[in-house]
């Protein structure tokens, strides 16, 4: 019994010695003001599950730049644009790093072997080159515009039947298949198989994305106390490495397909962007960084995870917020009708003429950004923001969210007696709690 109150005094006095050279360390390094927190954990007992809000709360005590202990990490929170500037445009090499999440090291096949986790350098340069010329340039979405005018008029024609039985739609299910299929076949084609086939895929990607984003943007003890990674105690990396193996088994089995049919001959090899990836895995890289078949995979990984719920959460948020204000959605139809015509359909031609539309999307990423705390950054070494110290190793979050619902910058209200449910559920992808579910006009819908 003695021994058992000796330990427990020791224990006592260790984690209040730590928490004293925590609040020294605090005073004494020109650290952002910040809530001390508690011994040990630091301020995690107190965080909300909405973690943008939470911090932007915490900014209007401490200002625009502060920091907060989570377990044994440091995090620094930036809330003003000039501050976001500075980190992200000023000294974005000292800060281009990223604190790689547990759960994200298993997805991203180590953490090292995609473009999001992949510190700037020879192979990261690499993969960039590969994505921005080859998938996002102009060539690259030349190339695959009648995928993307397929999926359009099938989603339109999807839309028509369910106005014309007077069904609901869920609008951000529909989003998601429609974005789902595009960008799939942006990277491989349609080589996988019969229309089923590639809605089947679509199906079993939508269930393995939103698994991800989630517990990407789940507490991890793990992120928290690096020390206790290898314990797993949430499980979270066991659930991971599943998910990536599910992921693994579904790019082996497309990348075995279309290399058998090059094999096979007959026709001409298909120019996309896998058929790019494999032809460059070939060649080993470009001589300065080498490019493997798990680089492949981490690329596909980034692209369909990225794309996909990000794409289709900031449509159903535009839908939810024209339809909470009925007036905007009246001048949204009347430019799509003097610019487009009633009985024709949107062509992407017609985009850059539609002014009022792209407002509105501009306003729809403006209060509900698809990553409200974009992906953490990481200094390589000490930096200095607004005169105050940011340790090498830190975890740099940049209050997307907060920053442009700054009331300095903007004068906005909500409307009194709105009916739409507009509360947001946290992960590292933001997204409605509640589902958008609708019923659309049939004379509205042309197919």
């Amino acid at each position: 019994m003695d021994a058992t109150a000796t330990l427990l005094y020791a224990g006592l006095l260790l984690a209040s010695l730590l928490y004293l050279a925590a609040v020294l360390r605090r005073r004494n390094g020109n650290l952002p003001p910040g809530p001390t927190g508690l011994p040990l954990v630091g301020s995690l007992p107190s965080l909300d599950p909405q973690l943008h809000a939470y911090f932007a709360r915490l900014a209007g005590r401490y200002g625009p730049i502060f920091s907060i202990r989570l377990g044994s990490k440091l995090g620094v929170v930036v809330t003003s644009p000039s501050l976001a500037r500075e980190v992200l445009r000023d000294q974005d090499l000292l800060f281009s790093s990223r604190d790689v999440p547990d759960a994200a090291r298993s997805i991203s096949y180590g953490g090292g072997q995609n473009i999001v986790w992949n510190p700037v350098g020879p192979t990261w340069r690499l993969l960039r080159r590969v994505c921005v010329r080859e998938m996002l340039g102009p060539a690259g979405l030349d190339n695959v515009r009648a995928l993307r005018d397929r999926e359009f008029r099938a989603t339109l024609r999807h839309l028509h039947a369910q106005a014309a039985a007077g069904a609901p739609v869920d609008v951000g299910a529909q989003m998601f298949l429609t974005t789902m299929n595009v960008i799939t076949g942006t990277l491989w084609g349609g080589n996988i198989g019969d229309e089923a086939q590639r809605a089947a895929v679509g199906k079993e990607f939508r269930h393995l994305v939103a698994e991800i984003t989630e517990m990407l943007g789940a507490p991890n003890v793990s992120d928290f106390f690096p020390a206790l990674a290898r314990f797993d105690l949430q499980g979270i990396r066991r659930k991971s490495d599943v998910l990536k193996e599910r992921f693994n088994q579904m790019f082996a089995r497309i990348i075995e397909q279309r290399v058998k049919a090059e094999q096979a001959g007959g026709e001409p090899p298909a120019q996309d962007f896998l058929e790019y990836m494999l032809r460059l895995e070939k060649e080993g890289g470009d001589g300065k960084a080498a490019f493997t078949m798990t680089n492949v995979k981490a690329l596909l990984m980034d692209m369909v995870v990225g794309g996909t719920e990000t794409t289709s959460n900031t449509v159903e948020w535009a839908m939810a917020e024209l339809m909470r204000r009925p007036p905007l959605l009246a001048k949204v139809r009347k430019e799509l009708d003097a610019v487009v015509g009633r009985d024709a359909v949107v062509e992407e031609s017609h985009l850059p003429r539609l002014q009022y539309l792209n407002a509105v999307v501009k306003e729809t990423l403006r209060l509900h950004p698809a990553l409200p705390l974009m992906v953490p950054h990481c200094p390589d070494a000490d930096a200095t923001v607004a005169g105050y110290r940011v340790p090498a190793g830190s975890r740099v979050f940049v209050n997307v969210w907060a920053i442009m619902r700054d009331p300095e910058a903007f004068d906005w209200e909500l409307p009194a007696g709105a009916r739409l449910d507009l509360e947001e559920k946290f992960a590292i992808v933001m997204k409605k709690a509640t589902p958008l579910v609708a019923r659309a006009d049939a004379e509205a819908v042309q197919a």
